[in-house]
């Protein structure tokens, strides 16, 4: 597992990283940046949440979602991040950069982007068109340049082509999740349960899509391995991530060590967010190239 260097503690005079929830950046990468994080909100049987990386948290909603209890998700409020910029702006930046998630799966980026205009510091907001570690890849990216001494403009472009350039794919158990949060029709999800269908989707054009149908997981987790080793053509970072399916992660993340030996790979969780629309048992790859 790859660790950014030492960080300043102080954002002054630099530009200042935020994101959302959904970038899901593991603490330890967190640690030693001043990467600010808006939390997304969860609704469970009516009641909201902030998301957080807490793991009694995450595994309270992977048991309302096995129990089949309503689940959903709200944006942060243009409110919260307003505050977060007010803070990066008192804190002594000289700009700000957020990224959130795909603007095509939620208006968190509206929220970010109705805020930025009521703040009297300069605000980049960034629709990374993708999401989990596609987003957080692309965050550290900047506040690395930013540490570097680049320009608003320089974090903003490396964010955005960061973002652009991931490939996101995903594994999850059952069509009927996505079926539930509209991802998909319910007649394609009649006919995947029926043929016991294993789908593995995809982030395009900052949309959840399928690409392809397997018969069984562990062909699914195989076949993973290859999409992802054949979309590596230079540097990259990877991350293999999971909700409630810690084995089949490490088989992916096992399997594209031996297909790509040498290249850290980050095994971190996903978040209630993602889950709320795709379910408990989902595997995610992300191939972030440098």
């Amino acid at each position: 597992m790859s660790t950014p260097p030492p960080a300043s503690d102080s954002v002054a005079g630099r530009v200042a990283l935020i994101t959302d929830s959904t970038a899901y950046l593991p603490r330890d990468l967190l640690t030693g940046t001043t990467i600010d994080v808006v939390p997304v909100q969860v609704i469970v049987a009516g009641r909201a949440m902030d998301e957080t990386s807490d793991a009694a948290s995450t595994q309270r909603i992977s048991e309302a979602l096995k129990a089949w209890q309503p689940v959903t998700t709200s944006r942060p409020t243009p409110e919260r991040f307003r505050q977060t910029f007010e803070k990066a702006a008192i804190d002594g930046a000289s700009a700000v950069v957020c990224a959130t998630l795909s603007a095509r799966m939620s208006a968190t980026y509206e929220s970010a982007w109705l805020a930025a205009r009521e703040v009297g510091i300069d605000v980049r907001v960034v629709d990374s068109q993708t999401v989990a570690m596609g987003l957080g890849f692309a965050v550290l990216a900047g506040e690395r340049a930013s540490r570097e001494g680049a320009s608003v403009d320089e974090v903003e472009a490396i964010v955005r082509r960061r973002g652009e350039s991931a490939t996101a794919l995903f594994y999850v158990n059952t069509l009927e999740y996505l079926r539930r949060s509209g991802r998909i029709g319910s007649a394609r999800a009649m006919v995947g349960q029926a043929l016991k269908v294993k789908p593995i989707l995809a982030v395009r054009d900052g949309e959840v899509a399928p690409l392809e149908r397997v018969r069984t997981s562990a062909r699914a987790i195989a076949r993973m391995a290859e999409l992802a080793a054949a979309a590596v053509t230079g540097p990259v970072e990877i991350a293999v991530q999971h909700l409630d399916a810690e084995e089949r992660a490490s088989e992916l993340a096992g399997e594209l060590h031996r297909r790509l030996p040498g290249t850290p790979i980050v095994q971190c969780p996903i978040g209630a967010v993602v889950a709320a629309h795709t379910g408990p048992g989902i595997v995610a790859v992300v191939v972030s190239p440098v």
